[in-house]
Order: C-alpha cells, then sequence, then structure tokens
C-alpha cells in the first residue's frame, strides 16, 4: 500500500514525539529488514521524512519482493537516501557502507504462515536474526532492534496478569503454531548471547497486537479481515464466538515505543509494547468497527460451522494483558484509541479500493 494523506498525517504524528531525540539519527545508515511489512515500512517513511530536516538518513531497506516493495514506496524510488536490497534475510547479508543501526523486523507474522511454511517462519526469525546480527557485530553498530512478540510468554495463567516480561506461560512444542512462539524466542536468546559475547548492543520489543493502514487485508488475522469487510461494505462474517480478548495498538504509538526503545532502553532487555487503554473481545471490536459506519447498516454474523485453514492457526489463547511499566518509564504512552484508529485504517482502505487497488 503506498503513502496516502492518512499515512503522512501518521508520520508527521510520529516525528512530533518528545520522547526521542531525533538528531541522534544525523548522518546514521540504517537497515530495517521485512521493510515490505506494515510497520517496517512505516519505519522507511517515518526515517527518510528526517531529511526534510537535512538530518543524511539512509535508510536500506531488505525485502524478498521487489515488486511489491517498488508498490509500497513508488513515491520514493527516485530518493537517493533510499536503497533497497532484495534478497532472503535467511541467506548472508553483505552491505559494504558502514551501518549504523539495524532493525530486523523481517518475519512471517501471519497465522496464516504457521501451517503452510513453518520452516520458512523458523528461517526467518532464526536464521535471519544471525544474519543480521552477524552484519551488527561486523559493523559495529549504534543500536540492534529485534521485533520479537507477546507469543514468546506463551499461556500466561491469568493471576500473573498484568505479566512482565519475565513471565512466562505454557507452549505446546508440538503445535506446528509453535514454530512462530519458540523461533522467536530463539532470536531473542540470540540476541542476548551476541550481546555477552560480542557486546552487539542488541534491543527487543515485544510487540502484542498492532494495526494500522498499511496492513496486509488477507493474511488470516481478524481484526484485517473485519476492516477489509466494512470498507467493502460487507457485514462481518466471525467464525469464533468472538470471546478472545486482545489488546490493539495503532501503528504511530507503537513505531514511537520501537525508536525509543532503539535509542534509550537497556541492552539485551525485552520491552512489552501493547496499548493497555485498547483492550477489546473480538466480538466487541467488531461491534465498534459496525457502529462506526452506522450509514452502510451492516451487522456482525456468527458463522461458527465455518473455519478457514488460516483460522485453523489463530492462537488458542483467550486473554493476555501484559505489564508495559519498562517501556512507560522510558516516557511512552499510547495515545490513539481504538476507535481512531481503526477508522483511520478504513478510511485508508476506502480510498485505495476508490482508486481501484486491490486490497
Amino acid at each position: 500500500m503506498t503513502m496516502n494523506e492518512i499515512i503522512n498525517k501518521d508520520i508527521k504524528e510520529i516525528l512530533e514525539s518528545d520522547i526521542i531525540n531525533w538528531s541522534r539519527f544525523q548522518n546514521s545508515n540504517i537497515l530495517i529488514t521485512g521493510a515490505n511489512g506494515m510497520l517496517p515500512s512505516y519505519l522507511v517513511f517515518t526515517l527518510l521524512e528526517l531529511n526534510k530536516r537535512n538530518m543524511n538518513v539512509n535508510v536500506y531497506a531488505l525485502v524478498r519482493n521487489r515488486e511489491k516493495a517498488e508498490n509500497i514506496f513508488q513515491n520514493l524510488l527516485n530518493d537517493q537516501y533510499l536503497h533497497l536490497i532484495v534478497q532472503d534475510v535467511a541467506e548472508p547479508i553483505h552491505i559494504e557502507n558502514q551501518i549504523d543501526y539495524v532493525i530486523h523486523a523481517a518475519s512471517q507474522a501471519s497465522p496464516k504462515y504457521y501451517g503452510i511454511d513453518p520452516v520458512g517462519t523458523i528461517n526467518a526469525n532464526v536464521l535471519g536474526t544471525i544474519n543480521t546480527l552477524k552484519l551488527a557485530c561486523d559493523k559495529k553498530v549504534k543500536g540492534y532492534l529485534y521485533f520479537s512478540s507477546g507469543d514468546v510468554n506463551g499461556i500466561v495463567p491469568p493471576e500473573k496478569f498484568p505479566f512482565k516480561e519475565s513471565d512466562y506461560g505454557y507452549i505446546d512444542v508440538l503445535n506446528v503454531r509453535s514454530c512462530y512462539a519458540e523461533s522467536k524466542r530463539m532470536g531473542e536468546n540470540l540476541c542476548v548471547a551476541y550481546h555477552q559475547q560480542y557486546d552487539v548492543p542488541t534491543k527487543i520489543v515485544r510487540i502484542f497486537h498492532t494495526f494500522g493502514p498499511s496492513m496486509t487485508m488477507n493474511d488470516g488475522r481478524v481484526f484485517g479481515d473485519f476492516c477489509k469487510n466494512i470498507a467493502n461494505g460487507e457485514d462481518i462474517v466471525m467464525n469464533s464466538d468472538g470471546s478472545a480478548v486482545r489488546l490493539f495498538c495503532y501503528v504511530t504509538d507503537a513505531i514511537v515505543a520501537y525508536l525509543k526503545v532503539l535509542l534509550d532502553g537497556d541492552e539485551a532487555q525485552a520491552y512489552n509494547v501493547a496499548n493497555l487503554k485498547g483492550e477489546s473481545s473480538v466480538y466487541e471490536l467488531a461491534k465498534t468497527l459496525v457502529d462506526l459506519y452506522p450509514e452502510k447498516k451492516l451487522k456482525v454474523v456468527r458463522n461458527l460451522n465455518s473455519q478457514t485453514e488460516a483460522s485453523k492457526m489463530r492462537s488458542s489463547l483467550i486473554k493476555a494483558i501484559p505489564d508495559c511499566s519498562k517501556i512507560e518509564d522510558l516516557g511512552w504512552s499510547s495515545k490513539i484509541s481504538i476507535k481512531e484508529g481503526f477508522r483511520r485504517t478504513i478510511e485508508s482502505l476506502k480510498k485505495y479500493k476508490t482508486n481501484n487497488e486491490s486490497i
């Protein structure tokens, strides 16, 4: 999805954050893996926007799919500060120039891949992490940020809510869906190991449910399906009872948190990043989205007898409430409500539908 006025507004909002010392990125070369994804693409947009302040920031955007990247970054292809690297992150990475920061965000985070490509999921999280850490070590980077997941905590018992980064629950390692959580755990331990042995300044963010205009709408995650339904003027059809509770964080809040951890987080430490004010059951979220557009006269329909392959790979976790005091101690707090965030997301989708782009 290319930039539009909503994404442009989001980027400006991120850059208005007063908890980040943006000057620390001056004259920096930054590698971002998985740059076609929602969160890393926002990082690319944000960091390149700094050049309007004469910051001289070069972004090396590593992607697997050139065509997709040229669509997402079509307005930036002639930007001298954007350097596309087309390869699999699971292959060794060679960059001649100095790299000052690495943000390893490449990952198959969609449930639909866990069943059909569990090995590829593991490769990005383990081999990709090794390759980016090796590069960070060779380049003696100022900072390395690893995108982990709240899934690494496993199914934490409710009596531990809100759970800290050091609280862990059950993960069934013989369930293929665990390819994601287990490989993310391994990635975190690799970060700790490279910090211990080679003094790489690794930082880790544990990402909980995050959404925004540039997210993929057909990757098996229900909130993406819901947004697509609304944008297309369709009823929301649920394949579950919708009782699972999630915390939904809008992309602008998330990006500020990640960059804050990159610059000021403690090394070899993990930080939960979630919007504690954005708690909603899946059913409540569906109702909220329908209610945002009463003129469409849409409704929420439960179809418990229909399950797609993607829905079978969704988490069995009913509720997870993390403790975010570590990131809050750095000065971060979420600003965007569920309603405002999803309104922006759906309006952005509607613009692409108007322009005959596929959603």
